[in-house]
């Protein structure tokens, strides 16, 4: 598997770098964008403004230069060969590029922004990846301290298919149990014969559910994954939230399919919402 890492010096960055650890991987391309400031003073002599403008970037790519160094040498050894990126331009912008022209096949960074309101109207780093790369992603909000209990919320075949495509690259260097979820909407009318048929309703849909999960469970263990099956009732984002804490999972493991366009920048999809508030890393497989 080869994966690309964006670091920028941040904490956060050094968690998404810790967690490599935990992945199986044959290449990794380090990353690191010059967003290089445009001198702010409008008075200033173009000349003067340019040379200002090179002094600072020549000063970022030494930093810059470093960063990378320091962080190739605190890779584990089982990361196979490393390639370093050092470009000027918006962070999202250079790291979106280089994963397309690399054929990464999993971006790993931390998850900075600018909290949920602000992050979806205005955008940031992490949330560009996540709704613009054609890669799967890895977004660490925290410290990492092992990859064992893995929560899989499923919706669709779609999800499915994504799962497994992305779960036989075998990405984990550890064993995981895999919790499969599906979340049902509630159903259920308070009288009457429609109490009744939404009581019916509501069993079938439970019945197929599991159906649907035992199918996808029976794929993946004979990939070699420990599975079980869970159907729960209400809303799905409450009910991933609720069982990664009961669980102490430390992944959740999702597809990104949800409101598209402008609907999904504003308002947000189930694996967005699900980052703003996990307390665990979250995996998003395309």
């Amino acid at each position: 598997m080869k994966i690309l890492l964006a670091v920028d010096g941040s904490e956060h960055a050094n968690e998404a770098l810790r967690a490599v650890k935990f992945l199986s991987t044959d290449h990794v391309v380090v990353v690191h964008a010059l967003d290089v400031p445009e001198p702010a003073y409008p008075t200033m002599v173009p000349e003067v403004a340019k040379e200002l403008y090179r002094e600072i970037e020549r000063s970022m790519r030494a930093d810059g230069e470093r960063l990378l160094d320091r962080t190739v040498s605190l890779l584990p050894f089982h990361t196979g060969p490393v390639k370093k990126v050092l470009e000027v331009g918006s962070p999202a912008e250079v790291i979106l590029t280089t994963a397309e022209r690399e054929n990464i096949d999993l971006i790993v960074m931390g998850a900075r922004g600018l909290g949920p309101v602000k992050e979806r109207l205005f955008g940031s780093v992490s949330h560009r990846i996540l709704t613009a790369a054609s890669c799967s992603k890895l977004i660490v909000p925290g410290p990492v301290k092992t990859i064992q209990q893995v929560l899989l919320p499923l919706r669709s075949s779609f999800d499915t298919e994504n799962a497994i495509r992305f779960l036989q690259l075998n990405p984990l260097r550890q064993s995981v149990e895999l919790t499969l979820l599906s979340v049902l909407p509630s159903v259920s009318p308070s009288w009457g014969t429609a109490a009744l048929a939404a009581e019916s309703l509501q069993a079938r849909e439970r019945e197929n559910a599991h159906v649907f999960l035992q199918h996808a469970a029976n794929q993946l263990e004979r990939l070699g994954y420990s599975t079980r099956c869970q159907v729960l009732i209400g809303t799905p984002v409450e009910l991933i939230l609720d069982q990664a804490q009961k669980l102490r999972a430390d992944l959740i493991l999702m597809g990104s399919r949800g409101r598209q366009g402008v609907l999904r920048l504003v308002l947000g999809s189930v694996s967005h919402a699900v980052l703003h508030r996990t307390p665990c890393p979250v995996l998003v497989v395309t």
